[in-house]
C-alpha cells in the first residue's frame, strides 16, 4: 500500500497572514518529484494564479538540501534525491473571500487550492493534513470546522485529518478560530452551522430549523424513496462581517459571506429581507452538493485546474440551481408566496434592465465565464448576460413550458431527478462521468416527455427574453411590468465613489448620459454650476423634470470637460408578480408548482 502524502499547517504568527506549510512525499519521482498549484478553483469560474502567494520555497531530504526549480508560474520539480522529500513553504492568505485563503488574529481560512501543492503522480493516494494550533494565550479557544474526516483529530479539533486523494483535499475548506456552532440533523445526517464573526444575540436555534427543513426537502427531492444524502456530514461554515455577500460550494459543504444584520436575532420574529437573501444563499450552495458537485459538465469530469476549462453549460448548473434556491424556500414554508413572486419579479427586472441580454445568450455567456462574466468591466451591462440570474429565469420558463406541455405530469423536477440518476450518484464511486456538452436538449426532452427545441433555440442559444408573461398566469401568477409613475430624472449610469468624487462606474446603452458623451470613469464636478456631492447627483436633480437639459462639468483625467444633457425617466420596466385568487383550476397548477407534493 502506497504511504499517503503528508502535509502539515499553521502559523507562527496570523498577524504575518502567512500559513506555514510542509508537504512530505517519501518516495519522490526518481527523475525529480514535480509540484503544483491549481491556477483556479472549482465553482468560481477565472484563473485566479494561486501560486503567485507561495513565499519561500525551500527542499529538503534526510536533513540536507534540495534543490527546488521553478518550471512555470504553478509548478515546481525538485531535483533527484534518495529518501523522503519534504517541502517547505510559506502562503501569503489576506483575501477575504470564500475564494482562498485569510488569516490574522481573528480566525483563519483557507481553501485546499491556495495552500497545498499537488505531488504529481500522488494525486490519487490518500492525503494526510496535520492542522496546528498556532502557538501563543490569543489561540486557545480556537477550534476547527471542516468536513474533511478526522484520522487522529477530535471532531472540531487540531490534529491530523484524512482525504482519500488530491481532488478530495481541495474540495473540504477549514476554518480556523473561535467560532460559534450548532448542530442538527437532516435525514439522519449530522448538520454543523458555524459562524465566524461577532453577532450579537444570535439566533442559532432558528437559523438551524430554518437549514433543517431546505436541508430535507432537497435530499428528499433527489432521493424520494431513500431520502438518502450524498454526504455522511454537511458543513455550514460562514463568516459574518459588516457588509459582504458570497458563498462556494462543495462536496461536503460551503464556504459564505454574509453581513452580521442579516442573520436572525435572538427575540424578534421578524423575517428581514437580509434574513432571507443569507437563506437563498445557503439553499444555492446546498442545491450545488448535488448540481455541479457530481452532476457536472463532461468537460469537469475531472477538472484541469491548470487551465481553463470551458463549457456552455453553466446555465444549467448555475441558473438551475438560482431557480430552485428560492423556489425551496417557498416550498418549506420558509418564505411564503408573495415574497417568493417579490424575488422572482426583481430578478426579472434586473436581467431586463440590461442590455447585454440582447447581445450574448446564456450558453455564449456560459462560455465566456472565464473572460467576461467573471472579468466584469464598465461595459459589462451593456454586453454580456448573467447566466445566473437570466439561466434562473430559463429554468422557470422551462418548468411552466414541460407542466403545461405534460399538463402536470412532469416537470423541470423530472430533469433534475433524470440528471442525478444518470450523472450525478455514483460520481465519486469510480464512475465520473459528466453531462455530454452537445445531448442536453436531446437529454431534456427525453426526461421531460416535451418538446423544448424552439425555447432551447430561443431562450438558451438564442437571445430571446423568456415569455414569463405568457407563461405564468396558467399558474396563478399575474405579470405586470410598468415603468413607475413617480418616475424621477436619470442619467442613464450607475454612479459610484472614488475619494471624494462622484464617478461613473457604468454608462448605459442609449441612455442620457452616453448620448451627452459621458463616459464611464469620468468624475462630476458640477450640475448648473453647483457641485455633485460624492454620494451622487440625487439631491440636486430632484429638483429637476423630465426632459430639462442641464450643464454638466466632469473631470476626464485631468481635463474638465463640459456636457449639455438632457434628463430622461428610467425605461427599464418593473415587474411585479402577483398571486390570483381564482379560478380553482388554476391554483391547483400553482400548488403543484410551488409545493413538494407536486410534479
Amino acid at each position: 500500500m502506497a504511504t499517503p502524502i503528508r502535509y502539515r499547517i499553521t502559523s507562527l504568527d496570523p498577524a504575518s497572514h502567512l500559513y506555514d506549510v510542509s508537504l512530505t512525499v517519501d518516495s519522490p519521482a526518481a527523475g525529480g518529484q514535480v509540484f503544483s498549484l491549481p491556477a483556479w478553483i472549482p465553482g468560481s469560474y477565472m484563473i485566479r494564479e494561486f501560486g503567485k502567494n507561495i513565499v519561500q520555497l525551500r527542499g529538503e531530504s534526510n536533513g540536507r538540501k534540495v534543490a527546488v526549480k521553478k518550471l512555470d508560474k504553478h509548478t515546481w520539480q525538485a531535483a533527484p534525491c534518495k529518501g523522503a522529500l519534504t517541502l517547505h513553504y510559506q502562503v501569503y492568505a489576506w483575501d477575504l473571500s470564500v475564494r482562498t485563503a485569510h488569516l490574522d488574529r481573528t480566525h483563519g481560512f483557507f481553501n485546499g487550492t491556495s495552500v497545498f501543492l499537488a505531488a504529481h503522480g500522488f494525486e490519487d493516494g490518500e492525503q494526510v493534513v496535520d492542522i496546528v494550533r498556532p502557538e501563543g494565550e490569543d489561540f486557545k479557544r480556537w477550534r476547527v470546522a471542516t468536513a474533511m474526516p478526522e484520522l487522529k483529530a477530535k471532531r472540531y479539533g487540531f490534529g491530523t485529518y484524512v482525504a482519500p486523494n488530491y481532488d478530495a483535499l481541495i474540495d473540504h475548506p477549514v476554518e480556523i478560530g473561535d467560532f460559534a456552532l450548532a448542530t442538527f440533523q437532516a435525514h439522519g445526517v449530522p448538520h454543523d452551522v458555524v459562524i465566524t464573526g461577532r453577532v450579537p444575540n444570535l439566533d442559532l436555534a432558528r437559523l438551524c430549523d430554518d437549514l433543517k427543513k431546505i436541508c430535507e426537502a432537497q435530499i428528499a427531492f433527489f432521493e424520494p424513496r431513500s431520502k438518502r444524502a450524498p454526504m455522511d456530514r454537511y458543513v455550514f461554515m460562514t463568516l459574518a462581517v459588516g457588509d459582504g455577500y458570497g458563498g462556494l460550494e462543495h462536496r461536503a459543504s460551503t464556504a459564505l459571506i454574509c453581513s452580521r444584520a442579516d442573520l436572525p436575532v435572538k427575540g424578534k420574529a421578524e423575517q428581514t429581507d437580509g434574513y432571507r437573501t443569507y437563506l437563498g444563499l445557503c439553499s444555492h450552495e446546498y442545491f450545488h452538493t448535488w448540481n455541479v458537485k457530481r452532476i457536472k459538465p463532461a468537460v469537469f469530469a475531472p477538472y484541469d485546474l491548470r487551465q481553463e476549462n470551458y463549457t456552455s453549460l453553466l446555465w444549467l448548473f448555475e441558473g438551475f440551481t438560482s431557480y430552485y434556491d428560492d423556489l425551496f424556500l417557498v416550498r418549506t414554508g420558509v418564505i411564503d408566496l408573495d415574497n417568493y413572486l417579490k424575488l422572482v419579479g426583481k430578478t426579472v427586472t434586473g436581467v431586463l434592465r440590461g442590455s447585454g441580454r440582447k447581445k450574448q445568450s446564456v450558453a455564449e455567456s456560459s462560455f465566456d465565464a472565464w473572460v467576461k462574466y467573471y472579468r466584469q468591466d464598465e461595459n459589462a451591462s451593456n454586453a454580456i448576460v448573467s447566466y445566473y440570474t437570466k439561466g434562473s429565469l430559463v429554468a422557470l420558463g422551462l418548468d411552466l413550458t414541460i407542466r403545461t406541455q405534460t399538463r402536470g405530469r412532469r416537470s423541470l423536477d423530472d430533469v433534475m431527478r433524470g440528471l442525478w440518476v444518470r450523472y450525478g450518484r455514483d460520481f465519486y464511486d469510480g464512475k465520473q462521468q459528466g453531462v455530454p456538452e452537445d445531448e442536453i436538449l436531446a437529454i431534456m426532452e427525453e426526461l421531460s416527455g416535451a418538446d423544448l427545441k424552439r425555447f432551447h433555440d430561443r431562450h438558451i442559444r438564442g437571445t430571446e427574453d423568456v415569455p414569463l408573461e405568457d407563461l405564468l398566469p396558467a399558474f396563478g401568477v399575474a405579470y405586470e411590468a410598468n415603468v413607475p409613475a413617480d418616475a424621477k430624472p436619470w442619467l442613464g449610469a450607475r454612479i459610484g465613489k472614488e475619494g471624494g468624487d462622484a464617478k461613473l462606474a457604468a454608462v448605459y446603452e442609449g441612455g442620457p448620459a452616453m448620448l451627452a458623451g459621458l463616459s464611464a470613469g469620468d468624475k462630476l464636478v458640477a450640475i448648473d454650476g453647483l457641485r455633485v456631492p460624492a454620494s451622487g447627483p440625487d439631491s440636486l436633480l430632484a429638483r429637476y423634470r423630465i426632459n430639462d437639459t442641464v450643464r454638466i462639468h466632469a473631470f476626464r483625467r485631468d481635463e474638465l470637460m463640459e456636457f449639455s444633457l438632457r434628463l430622461k425617466s428610467d425605461t427599464a420596466p418593473q415587474v411585479t408578480l402577483k398571486a390570483l385568487a381564482k379560478p380553482v383550476a388554476v391554483l391547483r397548477q400553482r400548488q403543484a408548482w410551488l409545493t413538494l407534493k407536486g410534479r
